[in-house]
């Protein structure tokens, strides 16, 4: 019992030295720094604040759209940035695998953490603004990490199948590039899903089943307003199966993606 003990305690070490090392080199000869875990998502929130909300008029229905929105982007580059470091994960370490022998699931899990400690920096912004734009605190908040776990173990499952297959075909990475650009617009981080259920309701059961959908609106409900539409407010008790699909998907995806990279771990040497 004392080997695999003693192992477990190094692949620990290893994970935490890997997840520092990661977010420093992320940041590393930068003139602002650790200060980008910052500017990038808030760049991005006043961005799309000024086109779709002071030019386009979207979202005049919504209270406090500008924290709404500013959820909505936050988590969704927490999403991107997961799955972009995790699928990349293994070909960035490859000169490690090649020389060291340990479980090669660490480099994608220290990768992933990266993202984790830039959205932690992020919430506190996010609920500093909700306070200032006049939203009251809620015990509601208190439920945030159940729901970022549950989009980290999505985003991580992504990164576990993907990034095995990526390892003997690199065009996996461009190919995710342009999936995450259609996804953006097909989840309800700009508009509100409102706006889809005006035209179709099928469509927007299919929209809000999608997990990243699913935690983006339960996030809004829970930290900026209970008028947010959410999978299961919206489904209705005639499809109650419906309300547990985004979780399902998450399961599949967390099994199937650890199956397939462990699968697929022992050629990684020889691969890279």
């Amino acid at each position: 019992m004392a080997i695999p003990n003693f192992l477990y305690k190094n692949n620990r070490v290893l994970l935490k030295e890997l997840t520092k090392t990661d977010f420093k080199l992320r940041y590393q000869g930068s003139v602002l720094g650790y200060l980008w875990a910052l500017l990038r998502p808030l760049m991005m929130f006043a961005i799309l604040y000024v086109v779709f909300a002071k030019l386009l008029k979207i979202g005049g229905d919504i209270p406090h759209y500008p924290v709404y929105l500013l959820v909505g982007t936050t988590f969704w580059s927490f999403f991107t940035e997961c799955t972009n470091q995790g699928i990349q994960a293994v070909v960035t370490r490859g000169d490690l695998i090649r020389k060291i022998c340990f479980p090669k699931y660490i480099v994608v899990v220290s990768a992933t953490l990266t993202a984790v400690i830039n959205v932690l920096i992020n919430l506190v912004v996010v609920f500093v603004f909700a306070l200032i734009d006049g939203v009251t605190p809620s015990w509601t908040w208190l439920l945030v990490p159940i729901l970022l776990f549950e989009l980290y173990i999505f985003s991580l499952g992504i990164s576990f199948l993907l990034g095995a297959i990526n390892v003997k075909y690199r065009d996996i990475t461009s190919i995710w590039d342009v999936l995450v650009q259609a996804l953006f617009y097909a989840i309800p981080i700009i508009y509100p899903i409102a706006m889809v259920a005006q035209t179709s309701a099928t469509a927007a059961k299919i929209i809000l089943i999608n997990p990243i959908s699913q935690v983006i609106q339960d996030l809004r409900y829970t930290i900026v307003t209970k008028e947010t539409i959410t999978t299961w407010s919206y489904v209705g008790e005639e499809n109650f199966f419906w309300k547990f699909i985004p979780i399902i998907i998450v399961i599949i995806m967390l099994i199937w993606g650890s199956w397939y990279f462990r699968k697929k771990s022992k050629k990684f040497a020889e691969e890279i």
